[in-house]
């Protein structure tokens, strides 16, 4: 058996990170976006709580009714609508910016399915980073990024 010399393995490290750097790049990226969606989700989760908490407070009236669409004292929207600005801006005034990039009034539902209870919906679209879909190299179509992020939140007003 022959002996492999030094000079004839010198590009073999490079050939193999090459052919290994596509798979790492995308397991990294993967990993990425799975993060991504998972922070988002999660704002989806908190932003839908402190809005049901908030409509809970703010939608019973002196009768003991729930009602959304009335506008408080010192208030300038209903509460049907500082809900939804809270849910999307962070602010019953709905001033400045959403809190998640595509997040708008109309993916908030505020309801009251019951009596005495508040529900608070949204309907979120997750828009990946790195388009709306992964080509599959051959076949028809490709793998969907874009997906709903729901979540629904019920409470008793008080």
């Amino acid at each position: 058996m022959r002996r492999l010399s030094s000079k004839s393995q010198r590009g073999v490290a490079a050939v193999e990170f090459i052919i290994v750097l596509p798979l790492l790049a995308m397991l990294m990226l993967g990993t990425a976006e799975l993060g991504r969606m998972l922070y988002q989700y999660n704002a989806v989760v908190k932003t839908t709580r402190d809005g049901a908490r908030f409509a809970s407070k703010q939608a019973l009236n002196a009768a003991e009714v729930v009602e959304l669409d009335q506008i408080q004292p010192f208030h300038s929207y209903s509460v049907r609508r500082e809900t939804q600005n809270l849910v999307v801006y962070g602010n019953t005034q709905g001033t400045g910016t959403p809190l998640l990039p595509g997040l708008s009034i109309n993916d908030v539902t505020v309801s009251s399915p019951e009596v005495l209870h508040i529900q608070v919906r949204v309907d979120y679209n997750y828009l990946s980073m790195i388009g709306d879909s992964l080509p599959t190299f051959g076949q028809r179509g490709g793998i969907a990024l874009n997906f709903p992020l729901v979540h629904t939140v019920r409470m008793r007003a008080h």
